[in-house]
């Protein structure tokens, strides 16, 4: 039996933390859910799952539907772009077969690549190494989530680049339902028919989806988010607190002073740093831009925005004392004092 081997390789980076890290791991379960009742795609389709933020890897090699589990989606900090494609280039390689003169081997694979920001490494060379030897032999869907997507990159890898521009439970539902009905129609064209084509965008608008024809058609504006990492005191677990660029009321348009409301704080584990570049971003942001303060997610400390002297976010109880996670150097806050804006070095996104 042939097999059609179908990748997602799904951005992880600091920006899809809370729900739109929730919506993928439910998004990618109703997918297998969906296709396991198919009895065309339970006899060919083949899944992997690969992850990337600063790191890249395959959380989920390829297999097949029945022994399919959804895997948890890690959260890091960057978009290494460039080795998430030397990763997916890798597990081609090694996983699809190649048709020889003794044997047919896998139906073209099909990649559906979810971003919603820029690289943050040098993804070029592996861009190059793409389009000289597996663009002519794999279907790939490259899909935004937003408008802040590299699309000059993009469109590089694949001219089927999409943007899903609605951030609604219906508007991923409705996206979901698309890449589902994709995967089916495709196993059931290797199925019935004997060949294999690229995925049809024919209905991609009625899942909210906008065909991307050029990538002048969205500017590469600043990001959307500010996303700020910090350490628990307590049990020097990583923590993110996440900043949304607020609109303007009614007008559905950033306002013109950048500023930005805070959307969460969202605990994590160790897995964020081996996720993470060891690269920092050499860029700061003024707090006088950020509304808003939220209780350590981790411990529940009062203040989860105090910063040391090493130059990295903690958290602090009510009496201004703490072990400094990052350093572990003794400090004191004055908490009589107003303190004022200052600079704070921003997560990579």
């Amino acid at each position: 039996m042939r097999r059609l081997p179908i990748f997602f390789v799904l951005d992880v980076s600091e920006s899809m933390v809370g729900e739109p890290i929730h919506k993928m791991e439910n998004g990618i379960e109703k997918i297998v859910a969906t296709l396991r009742q198919d009895p065309h795609a339970l006899e060919t389709v083949l899944i992997s799952v690969i992850a990337f933020a600063g790191k890249a890897k395959a959380i989920t090699p390829l297999i097949d539907l029945v022994s399919f589990y959804p895997p948890k989606i890690p959260i890091g900090g960057g978009t290494s772009l460039g080795a998430a494609l030397d990763v997916l280039m890798t597990e081609i390689d090694s996983k699809v077969v190649k048709t020889t003169l003794q044997e047919r081997g896998d139906w073209q694979p099909v990649v559906f690549l979810i971003t919603d920001g820029k690289p943050t490494d040098q993804p070029q060379r592996a861009v190059d190494r793409w389009r000289a030897e597996y663009a002519n032999r794999v279907s790939m869907i490259a899909i935004t989530l937003g408008n802040n997507a590299d699309m000059q990159t993009l469109k590089q890898l694949t001219d089927d680049v999409l943007s899903l521009e609605g951030s609604t439970d219906e508007d991923f539902r409705k996206f979901i339902e698309w890449v589902s009905a994709s995967v089916k129609a495709q196993s059931q064209q290797v199925e019935i028919e004997g060949r294999s084509g690229g995925v049809s965008l024919a209905k991609a608008g009625d899942a909210g989806l906008t065909v991307i024809d050029n990538e002048a058609q969205f500017s590469n504006s600043d990001p959307d988010y500010v996303i700020l990492t910090g350490k628990c005191s307590k049990t020097k677990k990583p923590y993110l607190l996440k900043y949304s660029k607020i609109k303007s009321e009614g007008m559905g348009q950033f306002i013109k002073d950048e500023c930005f409301g805070l959307d969460g704080a969202y605990a994590l584990d160790d897995s964020y740093f081996e996720w993470s570049s060891e690269q920092a971003l050499q860029e700061d942001v003024n707090t006088s831009v950020l509304d808003g303060a939220l209780p350590c997610p981790s411990c529940g400390n009062p203040i989860s925005f105090a910063i040391c002297e090493c130059k990295k976010m903690l958290c602090i109880d009510s009496s201004g004392l703490a072990n400094c996670p990052w350093c572990e150097k003794r400090i004191e806050f004055d908490m009589k004092s107003g303190g004022g804006n200052f600079n704070v070095n921003r997560g990579q996104g």
